[in-house]
C-alpha cells in the first residue's frame, strides 16, 4: 500500500505531509553532509544546528523567554511523572494534584513514591467528562507546585485555561496538546511534553523549564534523573534521539510557515467545530465530554451499543479512516485531529458517520 489513509491514531500520531517528503528526500543524505541523519555523530556540527535550531525555533514559536531551560530528553511523559517530584519536591514538602484523567492519575502516582501529595480538585465522580471549575480547586499556598494534564487523550477533555496557581509554580503535562494554540509560558515553572502527537516521532520529550527551579533540585539525585545535568550539558550527557530531534526541527519550521500558533488554533478550532457539529446534530451519536471542556484534538464519541461501534470502527478503517477505536480503558470511539491532520480527513468522517448513521440508526 502506498496511498496515504487518514490517521486518527491518539499517538504516534500523523506528521505533517511535507515533514515526511523532506525527511524521505534527505533520509540517505542530508544536503552536504554525505551521510544520513540516522548516522551523524549527536557531537557533529550538523547535529549542533539541527538541536540549536530547534530550540530557537520553539523560542520563536511559543515566545519562551530567556529565563528558561528548553530541553530534550527521553523517556516520554511518563519519565517525567517521576522527574518532575524528584526534582521539586522536597523532603518534607507537599505537591498539589488536578485529577482529570488516567494520566494525571499516574503521574500522581509516581509522585506520591517521592513525597506527600494532595488532590486539589478531581473529575473522577463525574467520569472525567469535564475539567474542574475555579471553585473546586482547592490549593494549598505552600505546595512545591501544582500539576496539571491540559488534555485529557483518553477522555476527550481539554482545559480552556490554565488553572490559577497564585505564587504556588504551576507544572504542567501538555503532551497531546503542546502548540495547537498560543501559550503563555511565562505563566508555568514547567511544562513537558511527549513529543508523538503534535510535534515529532516518538522518542524525544520536550521540557521547558524556568530557571529559579534549578536552585531547588536536592543534592545527590542520580545524574540522568536531575534537570540540572541535562541544562549543563544542553541535553547532550548522553546520546539524544537524533532523529526525531531532527523531525521536530521540521515540524517547528513547518508550524512557523503555517502561520505559527494563532492558524493552528483556527485550524483546529474550524476542525473540531466540524466534528462536534455531525455529534450534536445527530440522535445517534452521542458526545463524552461536556460542551465546555471538550478537546479540539481528542474527540470521543458513542454509539446507541458496543456492537455497533465494533461495526463503525471497521467499516471507516476499510474506508481509510484508522485509529477510531476508542481507548482500551473506556471503549467507544475517538477521532485524534492533531495540528497535522488534514480537514479534509474530518470531512470524510463526518461524510461517512451520515452515511453510517443512515444505514444503522
Amino acid at each position: 500500500m502506498t496511498e496515504r489513509i487518514f490517521n486518527f491514531a491518539a499517538g504516534p500520531a500523523v506528521l505533517p505531509l511535507p515533514v515526511l517528503e523532506e525527511a524521505q528526500r534527505d533520509l540517505l543524505a542530508l544536503p552536504g553532509v554525505g551521510m544520513s541523519v540516522l548516522e551523524i555523530s549527536h557531537r557533529s556540527k550538523t547535529f549542533d544546528e539541527i538541536i540549536l535550531g530547534a530550540e530557537a525555533d520553539l523560542r520563536k514559536l511559543a515566545g519562551i523567554p530567556d529565563n528558561y531551560r528548553i530541553l530534550f530528553l527521553q523517556g516520554g511523559a511518563s519519565l517525567q511523572f517521576s522527574m518532575v517530584p524528584m526534582n521539586l519536591l522536597p523532603q518534607g514538602g507537599t505537591a498539589d494534584y488536578i485529577i482529570t484523567g488516567s494520566w494525571s492519575k499516574k503521574a500522581m502516582k509516581e509522585a506520591q513514591r517521592i513525597g506527600q501529595v494532595s488532590v486539589a480538585a478531581t473529575t473522577e465522580p463525574d467520569n472525567f467528562n469535564r475539567t474542574p471549575r475555579p471553585e473546586e480547586i482547592k490549593l494549598n499556598p505552600a505546595a512545591a507546585y501544582l500539576h496539571f494534564t491540559t488534555n485529557n487523550t483518553i477522555f476527550g477533555t481539554e482545559w480552556r485555561h490554565e488553572p490559577d496557581s497564585g505564587d504556588v509554580p504551576l507544572v504542567a503535562d501538555a503532551s497531546s496538546d503542546i502548540f495547537s494554540r498560543p501559550i503563555d509560558v511565562k505563566k508555568y515553572a514547567l511544562i513537558y511534553a511527549g513529543a508523538q502527537k503534535n510535534l515529532a516521532p516518538a522518542g524525544v520529550t520536550l521540557v521547558i523549564i524556568r530557571d529559579d527551579l534549578l536552585s531547588r533540585i536536592p543534592k545527590g539525585l542520580h545524574t540522568m534523573l536531575d534537570y540540572q545535568t541535562h541544562v549543563k550539558e544542553r541535553s547532550l550527557y548522553n546520546t539524544p534521539p537524533v532523529f526525531p530531534i531532527y523531525i521536530m526541527r521540521l515540524v517547528l519550521k513547518w508550524l512557523i510557515q503555517q502561520g505559527g500558533l494563532e492558524e493552528m488554533e483556527r485550524r483546529n478550532k474550524k476542525k473540531g467545530d466540524l466534528l462536534y457539529g455531525a455529534i450534536d446534530s445527530s440522535g445517534f451519536y452521542r458526545g463524552h465530554a461536556l460542551q465546555d471542556s471538550r478537546s479540539l484534538m481528542n474527540v470521543t464519541f458513542r454509539l446507541p451499543s458496543e456492537e455497533l461501534e465494533k461495526e463503525f470502527v471497521n467499516q471507516a478503517t476499510r474506508a481509510g479512516m484508522d485509529g477510531l477505536k476508542g481507548h482500551r480503558s473506556v471503549g467507544g470511539c475517538r477521532a485524534s485531529i492533531y495540528n497535522a491532520f488534514p480537514i479534509e480527513g474530518v470531512e470524510a468522517l463526518v461524510g461517512f458517520m451520515k452515511e453510517f448513521e443512515r444505514t444503522h440508526g
